[in-house]
């Protein structure tokens, strides 16, 4: 059992959200598809006063998974947005997957920066290696360890051969 939950905030839209990341985590290489909508509970109808007046039917709370992680969103009403201070960090097991769900992820091209990128909804993600970035960056060998943050600091996307190029010369 899941004791914390990472609990979502949307304008209206938290709907299309859920059914968009688990569409998307379905579609990851190599996934075992356990991504899925579990529970939805609406808005009832005409009962509703300021300032949650016009949300009838919206989404009050639903429930889905991402590759076994549970989410919940509501539909709020445009009171509260997402900011980068919060992310969801994707560990990716080779640049396959770095590069889907990058492309998948990423629609805010000047919010990219060291693995992090925004998606439709204004979520922050970060994608990265699983098992590389502690590697890279645990070096002992200060030089070797200045030039892999120096590359690094420059990536938007995570290359992981770039990292490994840095860490060798």
């Amino acid at each position: 059992m899941q004791k914390i939950t990472t609990f979502l905030w949307f304008d209206r839209n938290s709907e299309e959200a859920m059914n968009y990341y688990v569409d998307v985590f379905n579609g990851a290489p190599g996934s075992n598809k356990n991504s899925k909508i579990t529970n939805i509970k609406r808005y009832p109808e005409g009962s509703l006063e300021e300032p949650m007046k016009g949300m009838e039917g919206q989404v009050l709370t639903g429930v889905f998974e991402l590759d076994g992680q549970k989410f919940m969103v509501l539909d709020g009403g445009p009171i509260f947005k997402f900011t980068e201070a919060v992310s969801l960090l994707v560990d990716c097991k080779d640049q396959a997957e770095i590069d889907y769900f990058w492309e998948k992820l990423s629609a805010v091209p000047e919010s990219e920066q060291c693995g992090w990128c925004k998606d439709k909804f204004g979520l922050s993600w970060q994608i990265v290696p699983e098992t590389e970035t502690e590697k890279f960056f645990s070096e002992e060998d200060p030089q070797k360890s200045k030039r892999v943050m120096d590359v690094f600091l420059q990536m938007k996307k995570i290359v992981i051969a770039d990292l490994e190029k840095a860490s060798e010369d």
